[in-house]
């Protein structure tokens, strides 16, 4: 091993390729803290995590000025006992999203790290489970979108060789969703998976209703379909429907997953690495739903999530949503419908740091060591 002697922190912010929107928000930019470590003998890891347009600066702060100046002088390779460390040093703030998101992007720097000293990509030193997972897409589904849009998106996605797609759901009423939803199947027919997401828009009683109005569509999933701290009204649904229920992306600590898979709450996890804090904690997520028997499908962070399902048993879809295109010179590799993990040492990810360094905002950048 070797200690850490230098951090370096920026901030790029990213404008998505296509509008998007839901029905409680449009994702209007990708804050991207960036972390970028570096050992004793030279080995350096790159991490990051993102907010989608609010809150980037403060988890800026959170390294700067309360976790960065801790790693000096650490073993880069102890990356569990790092994790633990920096949690508890800022338990006053813990659990929360703020928090999980700095210190996920420490901890995915200290993973690539790890990964590069061993000579290992993140797939196989995080499990070696997979050679690759199904993938779906979500660009073309979102709530803005007219009907024929979102149809012929669709049928593209499906002539692509995508396994599925997600939809967006929360219109003012369930014909609406149920119009939409319709037609897409219509198009696409019955071998392809259909998700749909509400993004926490629903009472109980509306989510009930439109669960049993989306049941006929042979659903793979209702996402988020209700506030994620009302654990109750999950169970009451869960009971309610046929609808497998997926929830996760705003969850930030394993046992908060814990809980809801003990009442049975859910019956899909959606764990993202940047809000449950980084690949250490998103690991033992992704265990304890094998434990419950139940698979994990990852939100959003397609270039880190591709490895980490690929490095456990129980993955079974790969969420398509490019976002990395500008600062990366190689994309997410799909074949036949698969995302295939990277085989280079480390996260897999291909940084392009000339376009880094252009967007990277003055006012974030800090360096200690």
């Amino acid at each position: 091993m070797a200690k850490i002697v230098r951090v370096e922190i920026l901030q790029i912010d990213l404008v998505p390729p296509v509008p998007r929107s839901d029905a409680i928000q449009s994702f209007v930019a990708q804050e991207t803290p960036i972390v970028r470590l570096t050992d004793a003998d030279g080995v350096q890891g790159i991490g990051y995590s993102y907010t989608i347009g609010t809150g980037g600066s403060s988890v800026v702060a959170l390294l700067r000025d309360h976790l960065a100046p801790k790693l000096i002088g650490r073993e880069a390779g102890e990356v569990e006992a790092i994790w633990k460390a920096l949690f508890f040093h800022t338990h006053a703030t813990a659990v929360g999203a703020i928090t999980a998101l700095a210190l996920a992007a420490i901890d995915t720097a200290l993973w690539d790290l790890r990964s590069r000293k061993a000579g290992l990509p993140l797939h196989v030193m995080a499990g070696g489970a997979q050679a690759r997972v199904p993938v779906y897409t979500t660009e073309g589904g979102w709530l803005h979108k007219p009907i024929d849009a979102i149809v012929a998106e669709t049928v593209a996605a499906k002539a692509q060789g995508f396994k599925g797609a997600k939809i967006k759901v929360g219109k003012p009423t369930g014909r609406e969703d149920v119009e939409r939803l319709t037609e897409v199947r219509r198009a696409v027919g019955g071998d392809f998976a259909l998700m749909v997401d509400a993004n926490q828009c629903f009472t109980v009683a509306e989510a009930i209703r439109r669960a049993r109005l989306y049941e006929p569509l042979d659903l793979d999933w209702f996402e988020e379909p209700l506030p994620a701290e009302d654990i109750d009204g999950h169970v009451r649904l869960a009971r309610s429907t046929s609808l497998p229920i997926a929830v996760g992306e705003s969850l930030y600590h394993p046992s908060h997953f814990r809980e809801y898979l003990q009442r049975g709450a859910c019956s899909i996890v959606q764990v993202d690495v940047a809000r449950i804090g980084g690949i250490t904690p998103w690991l033992k997520t992704a265990h304890l739903a094998e434990s419950f028997n139940m698979v994990v499908c990852p939100h959003f962070l397609m270039e880190l999530h591709v490895a980490l399902t690929c490095a456990v048993p129980n993955a079974a879809w790969v969420e398509y949503i490019p976002q990395l295109d500008s600062v990366t010179t190689a994309g997410m590799r799909i074949a036949d419908g698969h995302a295939v993990p990277s085989d280079r040492p480390g996260l897999g990810i291909a940084w392009d740091w000339q376009a880094i360094e252009r967007l990277a905002k003055p006012a974030s950048r800090a360096s200690f060591g």
